[in-house]
């Protein structure tokens, strides 16, 4: 792995670890980190309530760089992932969606809940 690449991974670790604190924070419970599947990973997979969300974390070095740190092709994937790993953990009935969190900073996590809707 070169180093440019083991860094990227490290920060997108330490991401993914402040999102899940932050979800816990706020009554989620981690049910999983860094699931893969064929058709694509799931960064967190958090429950509330019989809500179960899969979650893709994204962390970029300024605010500004937030909005652009999402698009209609990670979300289809995270879709994808969720909809081969939703038997495994919503097995009751419960809610499922996907969510994102956005991390900079020197700023609180924004979470975004579902934000994929099948488009």
């Amino acid at each position: 792995m070169s180093d440019k690449r083991r860094i990227a991974e490290n920060a997108g670790r330490r991401a993914e670890a402040k999102a899940a604190w932050w979800l816990r924070l706020h009554g989620w419970r981690i049910l999983d980190q860094r699931v893969k599947t064929p058709r694509g990973e799931v960064d967190l997979v958090a429950r509330r309530g019989r809500i179960v969300a899969f979650i893709e974390v994204k962390a970029r070095k300024t605010e500004a760089a937030l909005g652009d740190a999402i698009d209609e092709y990670r979300l289809r994937r995270v879709a994808a992932a969720a909809s081969i790993l939703a038997p495994r953990y919503a097995q009751n009935g419960e809610d499922i969606r996907i969510d994102v969190m956005l991390l900079a900073p020197w700023r609180l996590p924004y979470h975004l809940p579902n934000v994929w809707h099948g488009g």
